[in-house]
C-alpha cells in the first residue's frame, strides 16, 4: 500500500443506516416517497418515477423520522444485485439531491455519510466498484436466488483510505472521466432519438397505422426464423464469437466478455442458417424482443436465446425491419408472447405472429439511406465510449492501488 494510506473498518470511516422493513399494507399513494432499490439506477442516478410507494406523513413523523434521507446522502442497493462476468458482486449507488426530498429509506436500501476529516463520500462511491469492496462483499453476501447484504456485513469490511485531500483528488479525477462517459452516452441517446423521429415522421405510429399501410405478420416478411443450439457448446480460447442475448441491444452488438467456439462446431450450427449481413438477430430469451440487424462482416454463432431472422428482401429492408421490431408496438407484442417465469422464452412459433404494417419497399429503402449516416456517427461515438470506458477502468484500478496519489 502506498505511504500515507491506512486500512480502517468501514464503520470507522463512514456512518451507514439501513431502511426499515415496511409492510405492503402500510403503502400509500401520497405522502413521503419511499425509496426502492429499483429507483437506484446503474448509471448512478435516482429515478423516483419508477415506483409509486409512499408512507403517510403522520406515520413517518411517528415511526420513521430517523429514516428520512438528507440532501447529499449516498444511497446504495443492498438487494437486487448480481454477479458480473468476473463472478464478483456489483451493487449500485446514487447521491440524493434536494429535489428528491422528502424521501424515506426502505428495506434493502442503505444510506451513508462521511465522517468529517476522515472520509469522502464521492471516493466511497467509486470504491463500490473496486476489487477491494467487491471481493469482500462477495464472500459475505447471503441468499441464493437473490443476493443481499446489510449493515452487519458492512461492519465486517475493511477500506483502504489515503489522506482526505487525496481522496478528494482521486474522486475529482474519476468524476471528470465519468462525466466524459456520460456525455458520450447522452450523444448516443440523442442519435437514437433522431432515428426514432425519422421513423415516426415517415411511417407514423405503428400502433395507430394512420397512413393505412398493409398489416401482416412477421412470418410473412421473412424466409425463416432459427435459434441457436439448445445444448451448451464446448468453449475454446479463440475462435468464432458465440453471442448470448445479453450481447444484443437496440442498434448495437456488445463485443465485450465474449466466449468462443471452434470453427468445426460453428459449421455444425450454421447448418440451420449462417448469420449473414442483412439478417436480423432477435432476442428470444432473457430480455426478449430486441432486434439488431447484422451490418458487420464478423462471423458469429449464437446461443438458443437468440433467433436469426432471414428477411425477404423483396418485401422488407432489414434496417427498417430492425426499427419496426424495436418499436414500442412490436416490443409490447413480444412481451405478451414471451412465456415462462424463471426462464423467459419468446418461442419461434410465437414470434412469427407479431403483427406489423408494411409500407412500400422504396420508402423503407429511403429510410435506410437516411439512417445510414446517423448509424456511422453512432459507430464513431461507440468507439469513443469504449475508449473512455477503458480509460476509466484503468484510472479506477490505479486509483485504488495508490497510483494516482501525488
Amino acid at each position: 500500500m502506498k505511504a500515507g494510506w491506512k486500512t480502517l473498518p468501514l464503520s470507522k470511516a463512514f456512518w451507514f443506516q439501513e431502511g426499515p422493513g415496511v409492510r405492503k399494507w402500510q403503502f400509500t399513494n401520497s405522502g413521503i416517497k419511499l425509496l426502492n432499490v429499483a429507483n437506484i439506477e446503474k448509471n448512478g442516478t435516482l429515478n423516483l418515477a419508477k415506483t409509486d410507494r409512499h408512507l403517510s406523513k403522520e406515520e413517518v413523523e411517528s415511526k420513521y423520522s430517523h429514516f428520512l434521507i438528507d440532501d447529499g446522502d449516498l444511497v446504495i442497493a443492498s438487494s437486487g444485485i448480481s454477479f458480473d462476468e468476473d463472478e464478483l458482486l456489483r451493487t449500485r449507488g446514487a447521491f440524493v439531491e434536494a429535489a428528491h426530498l422528502p424521501l424515506c429509506l426502505n428495506t434493502s436500501t442503505i444510506r451513508l455519510k462521511n465522517i468529517e476529516g476522515i472520509s469522502d463520500l464521492r471516493f466511497f462511491r467509486f470504491w463500490l466498484d473496486s476489487l477491494e469492496f467487491r471481493s469482500q462483499i462477495t464472500r459475505l453476501v447471503t441468499g441464493s436466488a437473490q443476493q443481499n447484504f446489510g449493515p452487519s456485513h458492512l461492519k465486517l469490511l475493511q477500506i483502504s483510505l489515503p489522506p482526505i485531500a487525496q481522496q478528494k483528488r482521486i474522486a475529482a479525477i474519476l468524476d471528470q472521466a465519468e462525466e466524459l462517459r456520460g456525455l458520450r452516452r447522452q450523444a448516443l441517446g440523442a442519435l437514437d432519438a433522431i432515428v426514432q423521429s425519422i421513423f415516426l415522421e415517415m411511417f407514423g405510429d405503428p400502433a395507430m397505422n394512420s397512413k393505412g399501410w398493409t398489416t401482416l405478420k412477421l412470418g410473412d416478411v421473412i424466409h425463416s426464423a432459427k435459434d441457436g443450439p439448445h445444448v451448451s457448446p464446448a468453449y475454446v480460447e479463440d475462435g468464432i464469437p458465440f453471442l448470448s442475448a445479453r450481447h444484443i441491444r437496440r442498434g448495437e452488438v456488445i463485443w465485450a466478455d465474449l466466449k468462443f467456439i471452434s470453427v468445426e462446431d460453428a459449421l455444425v450450427y450454421w447448418r440451420r442458417g449462417k448469420p449473414e449481413r442483412g439478417d436480423i438477430l432477435y432476442t428470444k430469451g432473457g430480455t426478449t424482443g430486441i432486434a439488431k440487424v447484422i451490418d458487420f462482416d464478423q462471423e458469429i454463432a449464437f446461443w438458443v436465446h437468440i433467433a436469426l431472422l432471414k428477411p425477404n428482401h423483396s418485401k422488407v429492408e432489414p434496417r427498417w425491419l430492425e426499427n419496426m421490431l424495436n418499436s414500442k408496438y412490436c416490443y409490447q407484442q413480444s412481451q405478451r408472447l414471451t412465456h415462462g417465469i424463471a426462464n423467459h422464452d419468446l418461442g419461434l412459433n410465437r414470434m412469427v405472429n407479431i403483427e406489423l404494417y408494411l409500407p412500400p419497399l422504396s420508402l423503407q429503402q429511403e429510410f435506410a439511406r437516411r439512417v445510414k449516416a446517423i448509424e456511422q456517427l453512432k459507430a464513431t461515438h461507440r468507439e469513443s465510449l469504449a475508449q473512455l470506458d477503458a480509460l476509466f477502468a484503468s484510472l479506477q484500478h490505479r486509483a485504488f492501488r495508490g497510483e494516482l496519489s501525488p
